[in-house]
């Protein structure tokens, strides 16, 4: 048997617990400690739920731990700041979605990771569904040709009660945006696991019924990425009742695949459980069109004999200490991460300069507009 890796949470939010979960679970895992700078009385309830130690500095935390790897579940704008300092400390670092709200906070982290020698991931526990995994299998495998279209539709709904849980929400400072941030990524990022890097892109969002928000709660983009393919984009949190979040791929032979990610109401960190099982709803490769009924009722049946709520942030955390201990690179990686909040900065600077956005983007020079989201929420009301 290997060697444990002494695993910690900084951050200690509801998506944290989804993490100490699966640190205490894992065979590869010793989970030591806590950390939520600066404010120790959280942590401290925290760690007492899980038999661990609470700190309110990462300095402290290694000094009397020894802890070697880390998840980092803050707010998003505030991921860089921790994810820079525990690098530079040498610790192993698990990002929580998505890797940071601006290009220039992704870059300090890869940049701290690189210069550092560390192992570094950002989550994105939805490639470890199986539906997920299986369209990316059969991209793999040359059973759609080239992928040449790829669509992601995500139709939910969040209340007032919602953004009313914490008090970052729904603000550009405390959140980074709205439903191209928080909600979208992991649909997102499996359009790009699936379709490759993109060319060009040309988006739009707004807020069209959460008026006492900042940020935007529908986005659309039309997208032509480096492969010739095109994709499309709706992602929205209007939709009362929630619909669904699905991708989909189509391929230069006809062939067309799908994974509904998300079903009925829609998944809350903290406050909901996934209440539909992932499932492959769309399946047309020759000779394989009657397996998904097969597949279907796998996944149900396999959703209902785990606890899928943690399940896949396992697996994503044991995949994450696996490659710490071999030196090898993780399934996900920072640069993965990088590439979503790429995707959805240039909606919202696309927005901005009513143009198309060519690829690969860099940070703007600080002008106040938070890498091109800002001008229109200011301009809106007025427009």
């Amino acid at each position: 048997m290997s060697r444990k890796i002494r695993t910690g949470v900084v951050g200690c939010g509801k998506v944290g617990h989804f993490h100490a979960k699966a640190y205490q679970a894992l065979e590869n895992s010793e989970f030591v400690a806590v950390c939520n700078p600066p404010h120790y009385e959280k942590a401290a309830a925290f760690a007492e739920e899980y038999g661990v130690k609470a700190f309110d500095s990462i300095d402290k935390m290694i000094a009397e731990t020894g802890v070697e790897a880390v998840s980092i579940c803050t707010p998003h704008p505030a991921h860089a700041a921790v994810a820079v300092e525990c690098a530079r400390r040498g610790l192993h670092i698990a990002v929580e979605k998505p890797l940071a709200a601006s290009l220039r906070d992704c870059d300090a982290i890869i940049e701290a990771k690189n210069q550092a020698g560390i192992i570094g991931t950002t989550i994105c526990q939805r490639r470890f569904y199986r539906p997920a995994m299986r369209i990316r299998k059969a991209i793999a495998a040359g059973k759609l040709s080239r992928p040449v279209l790829g669509t992601v539709d995500m139709l939910g709904w969040r209340d007032m009660g919602y953004y009313a849980s914490d008090p970052w929400r729904g603000t550009w400072k405390g959140e980074g945006g709205g439903v191209l941030v928080n909600q979208a990524p992991h649909q997102l990022d499996l359009l790009l696991w699936y379709m490759g890097d993109v060319d060009e892109l040309f988006g739009i969002w707004d807020n069209l019924n959460h008026p006492q928000l900042e940020v935007d709660d529908t986005a659309i983009a039309i997208i032509r990425f480096k492969n010739g393919g095109l994709g499309n984009i709706v992602v929205s949190n209007s939709q009362n009742p929630p619909l669904f979040g699905r991708v989909r791929v189509h391929g230069e032979n006809g062939a067309s695949v799908g994974v509904q990610t998300d079903g009925g109401a829609m998944f809350i960190a903290g406050m909901s459980s996934i209440t539909e099982p992932p499932i492959n709803d769309l399946w047309t490769i020759p000779g394989e069109e009657n397996m998904l009924p097969l597949w279907q009722k796998e996944d149900r049946d396999f959703f209902n004999d785990v606890d899928f709520l943690y399940f896949c942030h396992r697996n994503q955390l044991e995949d994450f200490l696996n490659a710490i201990l071999t030196s090898g690179t993780p399934a996900v990686t920072l640069e993965d991460g990088r590439k979503t909040v790429e995707l959805f900065t240039a909606i919202y600077r696309s927005t901005r300069d009513r143009a198309i956005i060519k690829f690969p983007l860099v940070p703007e020079d600080e002008t106040g507009d938070f890498d091109g989201r800002t001008t229109l929420a200011a301009t809106r009301d007025g427009k």
